[in-house]
């Protein structure tokens, strides 16, 4: 494909993307539809569906796209200070872009069980094997520099990782309205004091894991991004003819 014409499908795919994101604000709630989007955007029902297949398939594409953003985020700041790998200073991080983003809390929050629908589709099945690629390789390069606790394998900092950052996310609803900022620190300490060297490792351990770290977040910021534009720029894409009548009964 050409670069102009790939260019092209991107900006489409852009534009498409915002007035999704637009009418899940106004709604608050996913249950928009394909041509609400296409009206939004001015085009014909049939073009959104040159870029997916589906109403979830179009959700999931608005997701990625944020989650894109951030993680390219998060790799910029690891290359600009190397201290910002630190797993207390990255969820921290990840904590904030994430609930500033409120288009990510519509696409993924709990919502009448249409998340059950959209964690089985092939495109969120991808990201998710993605970034738990990118998390091992992550916890890989910090252990190799003796930036986790000693005596803790990675596999099961991970485990601890996803489930103190679930647990902030999800006690929202049940706590007192708390500012961003207070909620993230509080989650920084947490992982701090529990997955962490007791004494503040030396500045070159960091500089020499942030290249392989920034790479691990660079690699998942792309993933994310052939959720939000693969089909549109892949012109052998079975999507790019359009859904089978099936796909389209379910929008």
């Amino acid at each position: 494909m050409a670069m102009s014409q790939r260019a092209d499908l991107e900006r489409r795919a852009d534009a498409l993307l915002d007035a999704a994101s637009s009418l899940l604000l106004e709604a608050r709630s996913r249950r928009i539809r394909i041509e609400e989007v296409a009206a939004r955007a001015g085009v014909g029902k049939g073009t959104v569906y040159l870029h997916w297949a589906s109403r979830d398939h179009l959700l999931l594409a608005v997701g990625a796209r944020e989650a894109a953003a951030m993680y390219q985020g998060v790799a910029a700041a690891v290359t600009a200070d190397p201290v910002e790998a630190a797993p207390h200073r990255y969820l921290r991080r990840h904590f904030l872009e994430a609930v500033r983003r409120p288009v990510l809390g519509l696409v993924f929050g709990a919502e009448a069980g249409d998340l059950d629908a959209l964690a089985r589709h092939p495109a969120r099945e991808a990201v998710a094997a993605a970034k738990a690629a990118a998390t091992r390789e992550y916890l890989a390069a910090l252990a190799s520099h003796r930036l986790l606790r000693a005596g803790q394998d990675p596999a099961d900092v991970e485990y601890g990782l996803e489930a103190v950052a679930f647990g902030f996310f999800a006690a929202e609803p049940f706590q007192r309205s708390t500012d961003p900022e207070y909620r993230a620190d509080r989650l920084a300490a947490v992982v701090r004091r529990a997955f962490e060297p007791v004494r503040e490792p030396a500045f070159d351990r960091y500089r020499e894991a942030a290249p392989r770290v920034a790479a691990a977040f660079t690699g998942l910021a792309a993933a994310f991004q052939r959720t939000a534009y693969g089909t549109a720029a892949d012109e052998t894409s079975p999507a790019a003819n359009g859904p089978t009548m099936n796909e389209r009964r379910t929008t």
